[in-house]
């Protein structure tokens, strides 16, 4: 029986013509383009996670096609390996710079890993990559991550450790998060711990309204001038209206390079959305932040409780789930590739509705 719990066969597929269809269907290739949507590891990282959790093999070709470096970066091949060892599979072209990738899994074990990008690549995208497939392992784990924690182009930590898991334990998951070290872009070097227990299965999520929200605000520096954090906490508080006491610096010592992070949370019954910029060279602070708000400004007017990024991630445990519903923005390109790379796994209906000019409402399974 297929680890994924929360879906289930359609009357065809579980009659078809007897067993021997079922294992032709489970034991076959699903055939994947990785330039198709957003054409990003995105893909890879979900397909991965369907894979094992379904047992179905794939095979990826054209990885990070449109990339400025193509195929497969470490982070990528870290995710990969970290599958391998995760659901006892076998594989054919993990390496670096590899375009084309097939994956056969066996079965989900669960245990002490260690994770390790060796670079500044996000490892919280690595954990994306095996997170579902132990949700629903036999076994606790506990894994030890090691990379980039706070790096452009990817969900930070504290999106982890604030948005997504909170909303995981509400579905029933057992799960806790730490960090030990930060690690910034281009050094790397950071580290968090993930442990998880079994949790059977997962409860659907329902996510219609927001509520009143609490704004607050945070400017990160590593082996950088604090000015830098208090010129961008400023801009926060004149264009959000915060008090002085919603914002805070502070300066990052368990960092093995400099870096620079402004987060702004935004708590409501619903959900804690984090929004982030990040300092770059040539950049000033006060753009910084105003990137930030602007990000935030539009999620506020926007009314509902899921963000754009946050939607992206919800998708595919709600499908491990068998269901839910929320209201997000305008789905990105890596929300609808997401789900289009789910329902190539499995028989599930995803529906994105425009509900009014900012508003959208995403449907899981049946019934909601």
């Amino acid at each position: 029986m297929s680890p994924f719990v929360g879906l289930k066969w359609t009357e065809r597929e579980r009659a078809g013509v007897g067993p021997r269809a079922h294992r032709e269907k489970m034991t076959a290739f699903i055939q994947i383009d990785g330039s198709q949507g957003e054409g990003g590891g995105q893909i890879l990282r979900s397909a991965l996670a369907l894979s094992l959790v379904t047992g179905r093999p794939f095979r990826i070709t054209s990885i990070r096609a449109s990339r400025q470096k193509p195929g497969l970066l470490r982070q990528h091949l870290t995710a990969v390996q970290a599958a391998v060892a995760i659901g006892g599979a076998r594989v054919a072209g993990a390496e670096l710079g590899s375009a084309t990738l097939e994956f056969t899994p066996a079965r989900i074990e669960g245990g002490e890993y260690r994770l390790a990008v060796g670079t500044a690549g996000s490892a919280t995208l690595v954990l994306q990559a095996v997170l579902p497939a132990l949700l629903v392992a036999g076994a606790s784990s506990r894994l030890t991550l090691e990379g980039g924690t706070h790096n452009p182009s990817a969900p930070p930590f504290d999106f982890l450790a604030r948005t997504f898991v909170p909303l995981l334990r509400r579905m029933g998951a057992q799960i806790d998060v730490a960090l030990d070290a930060h690690g910034f872009y281009p050094a790397g070097g950071g580290r968090f711990t993930v442990a998880i227990a079994p949790a059977g299965r997962l409860s659907p999520l329902v996510l219609l309204e927001r509520g009143d929200v609490t704004i607050r605000a945070r400017g990160l520096v590593a082996s950088l001038p604090e000015k830098i954090a208090k010129r961008e906490v400023q801009v926060v508080r004149r264009r959000l209206g915060l008090e002085h006491a919603d914002c805070r610096v502070e300066c990052v010592e368990t960092s093995a390079g400099p870096g620079n992070v402004l987060m702004i949370e935004i708590a409501s019954p619903a959900v804690t959305e984090v929004v982030t910029a990040f300092g770059m060279k040539g950049v000033t602070s006060e753009r910084v932040a105003e990137q930030a708000c602007d990000e935030a400004v539009a999620y506020l007017d926007a009314g509902v409780p899921v963000g754009s990024h946050l939607a992206d991630q919800l998708l595919l445990p709600m499908a491990l789930a068998g269901g839910g519903v929320f209201r997000t923005m305008k789905p990105t390109a890596h929300t609808i590739t997401n789900a289009e790379v789910i329902q190539r796994f499995v028989d599930f209906p995803i529906a994105i509705e425009q509900e009014q000019d900012a508003v959208y409402r995403v449907v899981m399974g049946q019934g909601h």
